[in-house]
């Protein structure tokens, strides 16, 4: 048997009936095979083997499937028989392929929709302020992410030249703490405590002495089940190198009681002392039980008189020692905080609601990083796609990780360096600052329906509809006409249209600021501020929207994409 193949058509085949079977296989419905068959030099003549699969139809094309000659070795087509089973096995093959390809595209479906619905972003959301209770956990948890969809970690203390490549992904991190990666939200700690050394005991109860961070230790923190989570430096017993672990004690360890009406004057939380009268309980000294009082002589945890250990409740010490597998003489020092205990939930009669903790601003944050990642590489790949996550906005931005410091410049620095490689110049710079857009993101105030007499009528934003723009005359945002319009073409390239909604104050009330004036004028580039609102700004659990989380996403996705190039300045 003499076969010819060639790689547009059947030249030759053995028999009659061989024919009509491959005429029959080429005619198979939505298919239409442009060859079946080639020669292989190696093998005898007697021999078939499947060399290319090739499909005129559009979905299979894309399904890869496997070249047929690994999927159905060499082939015997001496007789009939062999024929018939060859092209049950093609047959076969091109179902299977085809239910891939269907199974391919629902997928892709199931993302698409994913993407477009704001709702299928509120659990993950959830997710995230339940298992990140502190700052040094959600960098992490985000770095995590990063590094899971191919994001590349650079430190600052590397020269970047050489790593840095044109369509590349990249995060850093500032400090492990507060850090960046990559656009700008920042996550403030607006209601946390901080604990420090222990106060003298107080009537049998073992107190955690704390300091508050902005407007922690408001009165929505009274009668809350706090657990304590943070950041713990240890050095390596055998090494000696020093590194950082997270821990999470998660279950109600301290409270700050109230004290009865019965009282009377006395009971007034309003003009309680935050040093003397909201100082947390976390148990009771038990006589019988070894000291949990500090020691200047004896440590009864074995950290020694002179150790960071030895200054902290030993009860504490001993916990957090247990759920690290540690020795208190490996505990050099710790950030610990102290957080609302209650999980982030849906809520409201439909489940419309999300009730949490530290929504401000984990929301804009997650928002910003989800649409990052969401954006393709391919959809624009002149462009520089950058979030930057700060932290210490409430208390002025001015820290290492602050928004207020050399970071965003610094990075957005490095990369135009090691891009433009022996063309860098600061005019490079300038350009680079000139074409870009800034989205301060952070989130604005929800109307109250208790108190609509404190928003002006038309700035009133409402919960699961879109991003809020925040204006204000005296420079405490960054929005200004040109930003705004420039926003409303981003808004309006989504599918459906984002709606965005507009915040500022009344005249009579005091404004809050953001990062977005400080990040514009230090670098010149055209800003504006917007974010998701939510209700119970600055308290202990507040509220948003269950599909904000999704909304702020999708208000940035064409952003990281495509930036619109029809506007002007």
């Amino acid at each position: 048997m003499t076969i010819i193949g060639s790689k547009k058509s059947i030249e030759t085949f053995p028999t009659d009936k061989a024919i009509e079977d491959a005429k029959d296989l080429r005619a198979e419905p939505g298919f239409g095979l442009s060859y079946v068959c080639s020669t292989h030099t190696s093998f005898p003549s007697q021999y078939l083997k499947m060399t290319k699969w090739k499909s005129n139809d559009d979905r299979l094309r894309a399904a890869n499937l496997e070249t047929l000659s690994d999927a159905l070795g060499v082939i015997n087509v001496n007789g009939e028989a062999q024929v018939k089973q060859l092209r049950h096995d093609i047959r076969k093959k091109i179902l299977s392929g085809h239910s891939k390809r269907l199974g391919e595209e629902a997928n892709q479906r199931e993302e698409d929709a994913h993407e477009n619905d704001p709702a299928s972003y509120a659990q993950p959301f959830i997710d995230f302020i339940n298992k990140n209770p502190t700052v040094y956990h959600a960098v992490e948890a985000a770095a995590k992410q990063l590094r899971s969809k191919g994001f590349t970690e650079l430190s600052e203390r590397d020269a970047w030249d050489s790593k840095l490549e044109k369509g590349g992904k990249y995060f850093r991190l500032q400090a492990r703490k507060r850090g960046q990666h990559n656009r700008h939200a920042y996550r403030c700690l607006d209601c946390s405590l901080e604990a420090h050394l222990l106060p003298p005991y107080q009537g049998g109860y073992v107190q955690l002495g704390v300091a508050p961070y902005a407007g922690g230790l408001n009165g929505t923190w009274w009668d809350r089940d706090l657990g304590v989570a943070g950041r713990v430096l240890v050095r390596d017993a055998k090494t000696g190198k020093i590194s950082t672990k997270l821990v999470n004690l998660d279950w109600p360890i301290a409270r700050i009681p109230t004290l009865a009406p019965h009282f009377g004057q006395a009971a007034n939380l309003d003009r309680a002392n935050k040093e003397t009268e909201m100082v947390p309980i976390i148990g009771l000294d038990h006589p019988t039980a070894a000291s949990s009082a500090p020691s200047t002589t004896t440590n009864s945890s074995g950290g020694g008189p002179t150790t960071f250990t030895s200054t902290q409740p030993q009860r504490l010490v001993s916990h957090i020692t247990n759920a690290l597998s540690l020795s208190p003489s490996q505990i050099l020092n710790w950030d610990l905080e102290l957080y609302d205990t209650q999980p982030a939930t849906l809520g409201g009669l439909d489940r419309d609601l999300i009730f949490a903790g530290r929504i401000d601003d984990k929301l804009c944050s997650f928002s910003a990083l989800a649409a990052l990642l969401a954006s393709s590489p391919s959809s624009s790949p002149n462009s520089l796609r950058v979030v930057a996550c700060f932290d210490n906005e409430e208390i002025g931005s001015l820290t290492r990780q602050g928004a207020h410091s050399n970071l965003l410049p610094d990075v957005l620095s490095r990369i135009t360096s090691s891009l433009a490689g022996t063309a860098y110049t600061p005019d490079i710079q300038s350009q680079l600052y000139a074409n870009s857009f800034l989205i301060s993101a952070d989130v604005s105030h929800a109307l109250n329906p208790n108190f609509t007499s404190s928003y002006l009528p038309s700035h009133s934003p409402a919960l699961n509809t879109g991003v809020a723009i925040q204006a204000d005359p005296n420079g405490h945002t960054t929005t200004d006409a040109v930003s705004t319009a420039f926003l409303q073409r981003i808004a309006a390239k989504t599918s459906p249209p984002c709606v965005l909604q507009t915040f500022q104050i009344r005249n009579d009330s005091r404004s809050g600021g953001t990062v977005g004036p400080m990040l514009s004028s230090g670098m010149g580039m055209r800003a504006i501020d917007a974010g998701m609102p939510q209700l119970s700004m600055h308290s202990i659990r507040a509220t948003t929207g269950r599909d904000d989380p999704g909304l702020g996403c999708a208000e940035s996705i064409p952003y990281c994409m495509k930036r619109p190039n029809n506007i002007t300045s």
